[in-house]
Order: structure tokens, then sequence, then C-alpha cells
């Protein structure tokens, strides 16, 4: 049995239908219907019940589906053992996010593909929350704190953040001292979030109000150094700001909370090489530039 029309009998059963499965796959519609029918003519089953809404598991297809996903990842595995000097191949479709990604990110996937020129590496960079199953991702970057979800979750590294002001803002409006104080500010915000601090053990929440508002924390920083008010931005954005003196930190008694990078995929007994790479690479990324992230505390 082909290998190949085994992938792509597992891509459409964990996408949900032939076009999602199309774009994991990095292969025509075509292509996936055509490998579909050869392996249920070769089964004689049907194994997916094609829908309006895309394609469904039939029992067969249900029972078939572990056994496939199986066999294709030891196919994987055989064929990455086999490739001299652990030279990585295929294609890695990774989801990062567009506020640190380019400028972060970026140098660490173009290190991993100068080190495996066989290996395709396709980034997309995007804020928005991307389902890595039915968009056919390997993996995504994910900053922050996670929601619960069905997906795998590696932290990768810490990521830092503080309350910063321009000395123009504050030598115009003064300083907060206490999140109370925050009421009389001016907020930069990316929507109507909350803002949470630390006031030793316990956690303070603020619903901030502000007239500046940006999907982007490049552009809240960059507001924010132009005196419009108050941003809360992870260090890694803020970082040439405070070096240079545009920005500076206040209310420093009230900390914000920690976050965290991770590296997250799709449910699966082990991932792939290549996302295991790509992992180890972003934590060796994040130890060497503790003063961009911020130490772990």
């Amino acid at each position: 049995m082909n290998i190949e029309d085994l992938q792509t009998f597992v891509a459409v059963a964990d996408t949900g239908g032939v076009s999602a499965a199309a774009r994991r796959l990095g292969v025509s519609r075509s292509i996936v219907s055509r490998r579909l029918f050869r392996i249920e003519a070769e089964l004689g089953v049907q194994l997916l019940a094609r829908t309006t809404r895309g394609a469904a598991l039939t029992e067969a297809g249900i029972t078939f589906r572990d056994h496939a996903a199986r066999a294709s990842a030891e196919i994987d595995t055989a064929r990455e053992t086999i490739l001299p000097n652990g030279d990585l191949r295929g294609r890695l479709r990774v989801a990062m996010p567009l506020t640190f990604g380019p400028t972060h990110f970026a140098p660490v996937l173009a290190e991993m593909a100068r080190q495996h020129p066989r290996l395709h590496i396709h980034t997309s960079y995007s804020d928005r929350h991307v389902d890595l199953i039915t968009e056919g991702f390997d993996c995504a970057i994910r900053s922050a704190h996670l929601q619960d979800s069905n997906l795998i979750a590696k932290r990768v590294g810490p990521i830092h953040g503080k309350l910063v002001a321009s000395p123009d803002y504050i030598e115009a409006h003064g300083s907060p001292e206490t999140p109370d104080d925050l009421v009389t500010h001016q907020a930069l915000m990316q929507g109507t979030e909350a803002w949470q601090f630390m006031d030793g053990g316990k956690v303070v929440t603020v619903q901030p109000q502000g007239r500046f508002k940006a999907d982007s924390a490049t552009a809240l920083a960059a507001a924010a150094a132009a005196g419009l008010g108050i941003a809360w931005l992870p260090d890694c954005i803020t970082h040439e700001y405070l070096v240079s003196g545009a920005l500076v930190p206040i209310m420093t008694r009230y900390p914000v909370p920690p976050g965290a990078a991770y590296v997250v995929r799709p449910p699966s007994q082990h991932p792939t090489r290549k996302v295991r790479v790509l992992t180890e690479m972003l934590i060796e990324y994040f130890k060497r530039n503790p003063d961009i992230w911020g130490q772990d505390r």
C-alpha cells in the first residue's frame, strides 16, 4: 500500500475535509481525491463519507485511521533515521505570531533551514488564533497563558512584561503608583482586555480605559513612545525603547504576571522530528537572549 495514500487518508481524517488536507500536504485537491479513491479501492471498503461540510469517517475509517497514523509515523521516523548527519526532509508548516515572530523567531527558522537543506519551511505570521488541524499546520508558536485545548504544548521560554510610558507622558500626567490609579490615565490597548498585576501573592485585575487601540503590540509601543498613554507590553517589544530611554517602566511595585512561549502541535503520540528540532532550537534561543525576554523569576 502506498505510504502517501496512507498519509493522505490520515490528513483528511484529521482535518475533516479534502481541501484542508490538500493545504496541509501541499498538493492539489484532485491529488488528494485520487489517493483516497485508490486506498478505498484497495481495501474494498468506504473509509470516508463525503458530506456538504467535508468528509466524515465511517466506522471502518475510524478503525483504520489509528493503524494508518501509526504506520505513517513509523515510516517518517525510518526516513529521518537513515538520512545522513541527521538531516531533516519534507515540509514544516509553522504558525507564528505577527507581533514578534518576524523579528525574533524568524532567525531561528532561517538557521533551521540553513542546517537542513532538504527541509521546506512554510511560515504564516499572524496574531489570529489559527486552527492547526483544519488549516494543516505542523505546529504553532503561542505566547502568554494557554487556554485549555486538546493541543499538546511544550514550553520553550519565559515572556515577561511590564507597564511602560514615555518620560513626556509622565511629566505631563504623572505616574500611577497603584493599579487603582490607572483609571485616571490613558491606556493603550489591543481591545477591551483586562490588565493583571501582582500584589504580593495576589493577582489584581484592572479594566483600563483609553482612546488609542491597535491589534499590534509593536504599534502600541510606538504610541507609548509618542506620549499617548500607558502600555502593558512584553519585554521583547519594549527592550530597545527602554535601552534608549524612550520608554520607562512604571508602577514597578506591582509586576505583571509572567507568561511563556510554547510550541503547540496537534495531538499525537509523538511529535515529528522536525517539530522536536524546532522546539530545541527555540529553547536554546531563549536561553541565549535573557536580556530580551527576561530571566525566569
